[in-house]
Formats: C-alpha cells, structure tokens, sequence
C-alpha cells in the first residue's frame, strides 16, 4: 500500500501534455483574428485614402487606385477598389481578401473577405 498522495505523481504532467495542443491551437486563433482585425482597419484607410484621392485628383479612376494600394500594408494583388462619382461625390468600396494562412488554423479556416466604404465630395481643380 502507498502513502497519501503517491498515486498522483505526474498527474499534472500527463494533463499539461494533453491540453497543451488545444491552448496552442487557440493562441493561433487569437492570433488569426487579430490579424484579420488589424487588416480590416488598414482597408479602411485604404477605402478613405482612395476617396480622398478620387476626390481631388483630375481621373477619379486612377487616383483612387494609388492611393488605396499606397495607403498602407495592404498586398496590391489582393486588393479590388470600386468608384462611381453620383451627384458630385465619389463613392469608393474597397475588397481585400484576406487570407488565413497561420499553421493549422488557415486549415481550418476559410480566407476571410474584408470590406469597406467611403464617400467625399468631388473637389472641381
């Protein structure tokens, strides 16, 4: 017969190896989205950068498309930027896929598409 306590031994060894995969995989999920959320922010900028160009510049078409892809980190290739000029404003949308490209997790999860808008008044130079 044992003492009190001699059968635990290792316990809390056999329990961290079993739930350490599962906390990694949500560290990764956390990671993953604050990823996602950051690029969302920077697609806005990049949708108010664009209006803002389209705005003042002599072909709304082409500023806008300079301005969203200089705007900030955003990968050009990915990026699709929409502008119509209505009643003396430029609308803009912006579409940036993201995708979800973390170990194990951009498995799981499908690329993410990140959307976004702005309007300005159409400055005549």
């Amino acid at each position: 017969m044992t003492g009190p306590g001699r059968g635990d031994r290792g316990q809390a060894s056999v329990e961290l190896a079993l739930l350490l995969p599962l906390v990694a995989l949500l560290l990764l999920l956390v990671v993953q989205i604050a990823v996602i959320a950051r690029d969302q922010v920077l697609v806005q900028h990049a949708a108010r950068e664009a209006a803002r160009g389209a705005a003042v510049g002599p072909d709304p078409d082409s500023a806008d498309r300079r301005a969203a892809t200089a705007a900030g980190g955003l990968d050009g290739s990915r990026l699709d930027v929409r502008t119509s000029v209505v009643d003396g404003r430029v609308i803009v949308s912006v579409t940036f896929r993201e995708p979800t490209d973390l170990p194990l997790i951009g498995l799981a999860l499908p690329d993410v598409d990140l959307r976004a808008g702005a309007t300005m008044q159409r400055e005549e130079p």
